[in-house]
Order: structure tokens, then sequence, then C-alpha cells
């Protein structure tokens, strides 16, 4: 069990690593507002990370059907998301100060943002099911004693977002401000731009019908 539990740990860390949407906003929070703003809004990550362990193992057949009847209104969606939280990314000014009876609630906006960034890529259940075949975990899907290999992955994703935010929000010293401002833009046109590609896709597949 001990194996199987830490073979789900590594798979948390791989599933938060691939350099995408949530990773930008994350670093982008980290260099602006410090770690703790950076690992809040990682956690959104993780919530996603642990809902689509929780759905491969679970309701598989279910999840599969479900994406597939629905891949283009979920394109659209999803890429309606990344294009507005990428707008807001490049023009928001990331060096603004909250009053301090306001911080819970800025922070736990940036959490929801990233549950929606990470719902808005229901192909991350696909690499899910890619990481439990390449380290060979075997679960019932019906079985409740996968529950500690759901905490598992859900825990190796917050050890990842944790050491994430910590690193940059330790970098931001070493940025001028002009220099985060810049890369507050970038981060938002990245962002805005795959937001804009998955719209597109979407919309091209629905008018294309």
């Amino acid at each position: 069990m001990l194996i199987e539990f830490l073979k789900c740990f590594l798979i948390g860390i791989c599933a938060s690593a691939p350099l995408g949407p949530v990773a930008i906003f994350v670093m982008q929070k980290s260099l602006s507002d410090g770690h703790k703003a950076g690992f809040l809004t990682g956690l959104g990550a993780t919530f996603t990370d642990t809902l689509w362990a929780t759905i491969a193992m679970f309701a598989l057949t279910v999840a599969e059907d479900f994406i597939f009847a629905n891949e283009t209104v979920i394109l659209i969606g999803g890429g309606a998301i990344l294009l507005g939280m990428g707008i807001s990314m490049a023009f928001k000014d990331p060096f603004r100060r909250l009053k301090e009876d306001k911080e819970g609630g800025f922070w736990l906006k940036d959490t929801a943002r990233t549950v929606l960034l990470g719902l808005s890529n229901p192909g991350a259940i696909a690499i899910m099911l890619a990481l439990f075949a390449f380290f060979g975990v075997q679960v019932e899907k019906n079985d409740l004693s996968v529950a500690p290999c759901i905490l598992a992955v859900s825990a190796g994703s917050v050890v990842y977002w944790f050491n994430f935010s910590w690193l940059f929000g330790h970098l931001r010293r070493s940025f001028k401000m002009g220099t985060l401002q810049w890369i507050n833009r970038i981060s938002g046109i990245i962002v805005s731009v795959i937001g804009l590609v998955l719209l597109i896709e979407g919309l091209v597949r629905l008018f294309g019908r």
C-alpha cells in the first residue's frame, strides 16, 4: 500500500508540472503578490487535479462519454475563460495593495479562478490516465480503498504548488517593478492566445457541422 501511495504522490507532482495557463497564472501571482498568494492560487489546481484523479478512478466510462459529447461546448467555454483571464492579467496592475480586511477574499477569488481554469481543460484526465498507466497503479474504479491514493495525488499537487510558488515568490526580490509588469503582461498575452485558439477551434467545430 505504501508503494501505491508513493506512486500516486508522484502522479500528483507530475500532473501539476507541465507549464500551461495554470502554471503561468500561479507564477504571475507569486511574482506580483508573493509566496502566500501564489500558493493559495495554486490550491485551485490541486482541487481540479484531485477531481480528475477521482473521475479517472471511479467514473471513467461516464467521464469519457460526457467529455466526448460536450467537447465543443467545453472548448468554447474554456477558451472564453482563458481569454478573459489573460486579458485581465495583461492589463491589471500587479502592484495594487488591498486593505487588510479584504486580503482573504482576494486570494479566494484567485483560487476560484484557478479552479475554473483547470475545469476548462478536461483533457487533464487523459494526463492522469497516462500517469496511472506509466506508474503501474492498479485500482478498481468502484473500490473505496482507492481513497488513500486520491489523497496522495492531492498531497503531491499541494507539495508541487507550495514549492513552485515559494520559488517565484522569492525570485520577485530579484526583479525590478518594471520587469514584473512586463512579466505580468506577457503572461496575460500567452494565456489570452491559448484561450483564443481554443475558442476559435470550438467555434469552427460548432459552425462547421
